[in-house]
Formats: C-alpha cells, structure tokens, sequence
C-alpha cells in the first residue's frame, strides 16, 4: 500500500509513505517514482500523523454521561459523591454486559484516530480488537481505592511491569500527601506510571517514569490541572482521556483544551500523544520512520492551517484514513472508490457530523445491542441504513 502526497508533520514537503507487511517499508519525495503496489492511494492536501496513543481510559466507562455538578478537593470525594447522587443513573448503565460497553470503548478511540489504547482496569477480553488494547502493565487503580495496594505494589512476579495508578487527584493535602506515600512504599522500586498527578511537585516527580496528562477530566472534577510546564523537566508526559464519566468522547476536544492552557508548547504536547508514549509502553510505534508498524491516520488538512495548527484543529469528522498495523480500520466514504483491490467484507457505514465514514466490524449491530438495554443512550454517530460493502 502506498500513501501518495502526503504531509507528515513536522515536514514541510509532501511524501509518499508506503506500507508492507503491516510495517512502515520507505519514506519518499512524492515527485518520486515509486515501486509498485496493489493498492496506491493519491491525496490532495492531507496530512499523516502517526495513530495516537491514549495512554489512560477505561474502555467500558464510555457509555456513562459526565457525572458530578461542582468542584470537588479530590477524586475520592467526587466518587464518594456521584455513587450517591447518581446511584441509580450508575446501576443502569452497569446492567449493560461489560464486553459491549468496552467494545464500544475501543469504537470511541479508533473513531478518533487513535490506533493504541492503555485500558486502566480489567482486562476487557476484546476479541479481534481493531486497535491495540494495551495491557502489558500493572494496573492499580488508587492510593485510597485499591485494597491492599501496597502488597500489590510490592509483587514480586510483577516487578518488571510498569505500575499505572491515579495518584495526586485532587487540590488538597490528601492529595499531595497520597503521592509521597506511593512512593514510600514502592519498595521494589518499580517503574511508576502516574495518572492525573494534579497535586503533584516536580521532586515527586522524579520519582515516576512518566505522568499521563487528563487536562478535560481534571478541569471537570477540580477545575484546575497538573503543572505539566514544570514537570515535563522531571518525567516524561504522556496523554490520556479518561472515559465519558468526566470528559469528552472525543480526544481532539481534550486536545484544544490542553493547548489553550499554554502549559505545554505545541511540540511537546503532540509528542505526548506519539513518542513519548511509545517510548513508555516499550511500543513499536508513534513516529513516520522505517521498521515502525504500520499505525497511520491520514487527514483533510484544515483550511489555511499547517502543520501543527492543522493538527489542533482536526475533528473525527475531518480523518480520512485509519491504518492499524497495516490494516485499514476506517476510511472516509471519498475514497471508496479508490479502494480496489482489498477485501472490504465487513465495514459498516457511520455518519459523523455528516461525514460518511466506513469502520471495520458492525457498529450499528453493536449500537443496536446496546439500545436494547438503554434507548435513550446518545452517541456521536448516526446510522442511516447498515450498510456493507
């Protein structure tokens, strides 16, 4: 497959990139003659990125509404708060099967243009999954919320696996104080992957392999955020999401919001979501070189904007192309025509913002199942007729 004039950003010149064997085989001018392939597909002003890298979600917490109404000092009040403000909204949703509600989780991301995900929880045993689900780390959920943490911290069968954890959640001295005692009792000293970290200071800090920024969930729960422009000397950040319980579906929202607080420069922010976290999870993965998986998204560049500012910008609606490992996972309805040649058994058709997209696997059957059990439940897709090609 060959990807033609495109622009990989951060280059100024068009390419063409082309994929082999699920990996990235060459890098060329796109005035160059380029070796054949099966499948050529030849742009008109898109841009290339590699597939974004979520590195905190809960795959089956995305049929939730954002719960809670006020600023909370931290997560565990607004836990405590919305198990029983909402209690009955929360059981409703839990009566759906978790294997739907992870699977529409894993829908959420690759609709966005994300080709990795760091599901924080249970194991969603997702069969033939479009995206990569990762899970190759010791998920724990909290200082306050996860029984026996410190045991569980401290397993040695474990001891080579990155520890994800929320940590530092919150505006007050539990918070700050939460930190420090994770860190007291990391025994084994194992590499700590720390989540949210709104509290946190930059000697604590150093003390984590990495921090994955929430800015949407934190501004929803505390209204305010973690210092990422002080920390980012200190560890490394990654991005993340968190599920629709406190912030949008869509990663490009939480995105333009964390620009917007300048606490990062638009270099560093976009790395969070590529290298950064490639280099964390041990991935191969998150740049446009040679011998990389094949893990691509292709988009309409915006309208007088480049390179970065084009980036920020984009919308789901806006992503044309989704390549995971080599494998198309989502195109947009302007190129099917062009798609000769590939088996396109078992897409199904979505509309996103009136922008037709075909997505791998049958969505509408999925969304069906799920309305069985709450019909009133909103996504931001809409399906005109199931339609497969």
């Amino acid at each position: 497959m060959i990807l033609g004039n495109v622009n990989i950003i951060g280059n100024n010149e068009p390419v063409n990139v082309r994929v082999c064997n699920g990996k990235l085989a060459d890098i060329t001018p796109a005035d160059s003659k380029s070796q054949a392939s099966h499948l050529q597909l030849t742009f008109n002003d898109a841009i290339i990125f590699p597939g974004l890298i979520n590195s905190h979600d809960h795959l089956d917490f995305n049929l939730f509404p954002q719960l809670g109404n006020k600023k909370y000092s931290n997560y565990t009040e607004w836990g405590n708060y919305i198990h029983k403000a909402y209690k009955n909204e929360i059981a409703e949703i839990l009566q759906i099967p978790a294997p739907l509600r992870s699977e529409w989780g894993m829908y959420k991301n690759l609709l966005c243009g994300i080709t990795t995900v760091v599901n924080h929880g249970e194991k969603p045993g997702l069969k033939n999954a479009l995206i990569t689900v990762f899970e190759e780390s010791h998920c724990l959920h909290s200082v306050q919320f996860e029984k026996n943490w410190k045991i569980k911290l401290n397993n040695p069968l474990k001891k080579n696996l990155p520890v994800n954890i929320h940590v530092g959640e919150g505006d007050d001295l539990l918070s700050i104080n939460e930190i420090d005692e994770l860190i007291k009792y990391n025994l084994l000293k194992r590499k700590l992957v720390g989540i949210h970290g709104v509290s946190m200071s930059a000697k604590q800090a150093e003390k984590f392999e990495a921090l994955v920024w929430c800015p949407g969930s934190n501004y929803f729960l505390l209204d305010k955020t973690a210092q990422v422009n002080r920390l980012e000397k200190h560890t490394k950040i990654l991005f993340g999401t968190d599920s629709t319980l406190t912030g949008s579906w869509d990663i490009w929202e939480h995105l333009r919001l964390a620009r917007k607080t300048g606490l990062l420069s638009d270099e560093a922010l976009y790395c969070t979501l590529n290298q950064n976290a490639a280099t964390i999870w041990q991935l191969n993965s998150g740049s446009i070189d040679e011998g990389k998986d094949a893990d691509l998204v292709v988009a309409k560049n915006p309208v007088g904007k480049k390179d970065l500012d084009a980036f920020f910008e984009l919308r789901p609606a806006d992503i044309l192309l989704v390549i995971h490992k080599g494998e198309i996972r989502l195109f947009d309805e302007s190129i099917l025509t062009r798609l000769y040649g590939i088996d396109m058994y078992g897409f199904s058709k979505v509309f996103i913002a009136g922008a037709c997209k075909y997505v791998k696997g049958d969505l509408p059957a999925l969304i069906k199942k799920i309305k069985a059990y709450r019909p009133d439940i909103n996504f931001p897709v809409t399906i005109k007729e199931p339609v497969q090609v």
